[in-house]
């Protein structure tokens, strides 16, 4: 790729990212704040798009790209970019999921233990002089078997936050094997293993075709213990229906969820808004706007990681 190659940024980056792509002869439009419908018909002048969330890379946008050399993933959902197309294109496709792994890993043993010890509810009764210690005793983590489904980056920074909590982890992935050699704290398990001896279950996969809907009703009613859901991961896994029918029965104790079927409240269809009602309106169930992967310190990660795999490509080529 040649110098002064311009590169269109379409979310808020840390500010290293825009001086070290400068510094490496790309010319930089950064526009966070840009309407994503506009972005497809402005792509002929781009030869690279850095991208959050908002914009879909799909065939689409590829035509539109004549020049696209590359497209820098902040983070690491690639449900996104028709990758398939991209590469019969030639265009790369870098992102950078070790950058907000340890962020979604700190959120969701904090939701976790938010929600076993009540702080929610508490938090809000003593802010109005109420004071019910019994009714919010809460349970403890200790002694309990953990089950994590996935095993990549987000997965094994929840797996090392657990370390010390004297917890079970169980882990199941199913593309990968060998894991418990480097990591003594967890031990590889079956499905079926999982679904006889977890309290907990947290989600750590991508959304794909395999994982879409995955959290269901038949899925759920497998777990032999009442269980804690936790999803950091992508909303789409989780059948929010299947989720509060299992919330009524009894098989889900409560979960704790940073992410959604529906991220955009404003597009609620009237079935959606009823749902999402229910759901917002248990007190077992602990809500954050996707936001685990969300800090300051992840900012700045994610940033130097896509800088350094963008600037390492182009010295290869």
């Amino acid at each position: 790729m040649h110098n002064k190659a311009t590169v269109l940024i379409t979310d808020a980056v840390h500010p290293n990212l825009l001086s070290g792509l400068t510094a490496a002869g790309f010319e930089c439009h950064y526009l966070p704040e840009i309407d994503s419908k506009k972005v497809p018909d402005m792509m002929a002048s781009y030869e690279g798009i850095i991208i959050n969330s908002k914009i879909n890379v799909d065939k689409n946008f590829l035509d539109k790209s004549p020049n696209l050399k590359f497209v820098a993933r902040l983070g690491s959902g690639l449900e996104i970019i028709d990758l398939d197309y991209a590469r019969e294109k030639g265009v790369l496709v870098h992102r950078s999921p070790d950058g907000n792994c340890d962020a979604v890993a700190e959120h969701a043993m904090g939701m976790l233990l938010s929600l076993a010890n009540n702080l929610c509810i508490a938090n809000f009764d003593v802010r109005k002089k109420i004071w019910r210690r019994e009714a919010l005793r809460g349970w403890e983590i200790m002694g309990k078997c953990i089950g994590i489904i996935g095993f990549g980056y987000t997965g094994t920074a929840f797996a090392k936050r657990l370390n010390g909590f004297s917890v079970k982890t169980l882990v199941f992935d199913k593309y990968r094997t060998g894991y418990s050699k480097e990591m003594l704290n967890v031990e590889e398990s079956t499905m079926e293993q999982m679904f006889d001896e977890a309290d907990v279950v947290s989600i750590h996969l991508p959304l794909t075709a395999e994982t879409k809907g995955l959290v269901n009703d038949e899925f759920l009613l497998r777990f032999k213990k009442p269980v804690v859901l936790i999803n950091t991961a992508r909303g789409e896994i989780v059948k929010t229906d299947a989720l509060l029918r299992n919330l009524d029965n009894g098989k889900v104790l409560g979960a704790c969820l940073d992410v959604f079927e529906n991220e955009k409240p404003e597009t609620y269809t009237d079935e959606q808004e009823k749902l999402f009602e229910e759901l917002y309106g248990r007190p077992n169930v602990l809500l954050s706007p996707h936001i685990a992967g969300w800090t300051h310190e992840s900012k700045e990660r994610l940033s130097a990681l896509l800088l350094k795999r963008i600037i390492d490509k182009i010295e290869l080529c």
